[in-house]
């Protein structure tokens, strides 16, 4: 049983991150490719101009008051963190997201049009964190023997400040 739902995760986390980099296409046509090497994003100018201090300095200005209110009830276009803090909000945004992968909010975001839909980034975010979450609460409570009574992973476990997670581990 323990083989079984460890093939299991590791299946549902290589379609994911083959679907997610286009390297298999949903019908999949397209062959998948094992090695990759890892590319260092080069931020776009916009990207290279904004201020992410700055613009969370001014959320959590808008936002006083509200900082226990959930998320859904402060910001626009809550879809996925629905019943969060609205000050936690911010910091799952900083943490757990723009540090995991190594970005800016302006990966996801549009800069005061937080709520826009301008980017599949942020659609693909929701989907990588309701993949985490079907792992962490169905997949890894499966696998007998692990050390931790409750394991889990986050975007840190695979993407390790990159935007593309590492697909390859280095020789030892």
């Amino acid at each position: 049983m323990r083989k079984k739902n460890q093939r299991k995760i590791a299946l549902v986390l290589t379609i994911a991150t083959a679907a997610f980099y286009g390297i298999v296409s949903p019908n999949g046509s397209r062959p998948f490719v094992a090695a990759q090497t890892t590319v260092t994003p080069t931020p776009t100018p916009a990207a290279a101009e904004f201020n992410q201090a700055d613009a969370v300095a001014r959320l959590r200005e808008q936002i006083k008051g509200k900082e226990k209110e959930p998320a859904e009830k402060v910001f626009k276009n809550i879809q996925t963190l629905k019943g969060v803090p609205a000050e936690r909000l911010l910091a799952i945004m900083q943490m757990g997201y723009a540090r995991s992968l190594g970005v800016t909010c302006t990966h996801c975001h549009t800069p005061e049009k937080w709520e826009a839909e301008d980017k599949n980034t942020k659609q693909i975010a929701r989907d990588m964190s309701v993949m985490v979450k079907t792992i962490n609460g169905e997949l890894l409570k499966n696998i007998k023997n692990l050390k931790s009574e409750t394991p889990t992973v986050n975007c840190t476990t695979c993407h390790r400040g990159q935007t593309k997670p590492a697909l390859n581990l280095p020789a030892n």
